[in-house]
């Protein structure tokens, strides 16, 4: 289904996302259960911005990247890329858009052929679609986009083992920009590296995206990050959304219990400031996805819970200026 699709249309648009995991609770059980890992959720991406996901490990948050990436295939919901729906087209009609929609992986070493040097591995996205490229353009093109995330064009003889952490994922980076993308899924790009080098490829992210007008749908649990690179951001807990805003008020202004726990444990450069923050402990654990508590599914930790938090689920719904939130107590 194509959607007529205005200037002011978002890139990315994902509506009422859902994708459950059904498995059986035993070998010799006949009971299927599902794992609810993203359940309803909404969210738009423009070209040219930065939508962020943050929220604890298992919530949900590169499941729902894979679903845009269609690497898993959304239970229900719709998925509206530039104007067209890619949530429930086949793997034939979705092939087109592989090339503009790319990923950046969490592990920079996993995500490389061990086998394969720098070179070859930017080379195989290059003519992955023109397999009559002249060589000495292949050659152009590879240390072009080298050049373009900070490496030396003679490191293209090199292989991954030979790399570090942070050479590793621009090499990452390279490889998805040689498929001219419009939108990238960064799926914690920077979770496994040194904090001084988790900046400079944060810096390299904000420069990519102001020279080639990209956008990005960052996956982090980390707020410190998010906060240097975001338009939007979106906190999740349990497969649901529970915030939604820009950054200004997400950070100067959080409403939901959850995301008030999450940034009082940022740490902060200002002295006194740091010393005048009380953290917020919640008490237990993260919730199992295969029994999420009825009501709002955050209650069970949430100092502030009410008799109509156990028994009725929150909407997601604007507090003021696009800032949107799922509670009963604000």
């Amino acid at each position: 289904m194509k959607v007529k699709k205005t200037q002011n249309d978002p890139l990315l648009q994902v509506e009422n996302l859902k994708k459950y995991f059904p498995f059986k609770r035993g070998f010799w059980s006949k009971q299927h259960i599902k794992m609810k890992a993203v359940d309803n959720i909404s969210f738009v991406l423009n070209q040219g911005e930065t939508f962020s996901l943050v929220g604890e490990s298992g919530c949900g948050k590169t499941t729902t990247g894979r679903c845009v990436l269609r690497i898993y295939k959304p239970t229900s919901g719709k998925i509206y890329y530039n104007g067209k729906e890619i949530s429930s087209c086949s793997e034939k009609s979705f092939k087109p858009f592989r090339r503009e929609i790319q990923p950046i992986f969490q592990d920079p070493y996993g995500s490389l052929d061990p086998r394969q040097s720098a070179y070859s591995t930017i080379k195989e996205a290059v003519t992955v679609d023109n397999k009559r490229c002249v060589s000495v353009e292949i050659k152009d093109k590879v240390e072009e986009l080298l050049l373009l995330v900070g490496l030396d064009p003679r490191m293209g003889d090199r292989f991954p083992h030979e790399m570090s952490g942070g050479q590793r994922q621009r090499l990452g980076i390279s490889r998805a920009l040689a498929c001219s993308p419009r939108i990238i899924v960064c799926d914690e790009p920077v979770s496994a590296l040194d904090v001084s080098i988790q900046a400079q490829i944060i810096n390299l992210f904000k420069e990519l995206q102001k020279k080639l007008n990209l956008a990005y749908l960052f996956i982090s649990h980390d707020l410190a990050v998010v906060r240097q690179i975001s338009n939007t951001i979106g906190v999740m807990y349990l497969g649901k959304i529970v915030e939604i805003s820009d950054k200004k008020g997400l950070y100067n202004n959080p409403l939901h219990p959850y995301t008030k726990a999450l940034l009082s444990v940022v740490p902060s450069t200002n002295y006194y400031l740091e010393k005048k923050k009380k953290r917020i402990i919640l008490p237990g654990e993260v919730q199992s996805l295969i029994n999420i508590p009825s009501g709002c599914p955050f209650n069970p930790r949430c100092n502030n819970s009410t008799e109509i938090c156990r028994t009725t689920m929150p909407q997601l719904i604007e507090y003021e200026n696009g800032h949107k939130v799922a509670c009963h107590n604000i």
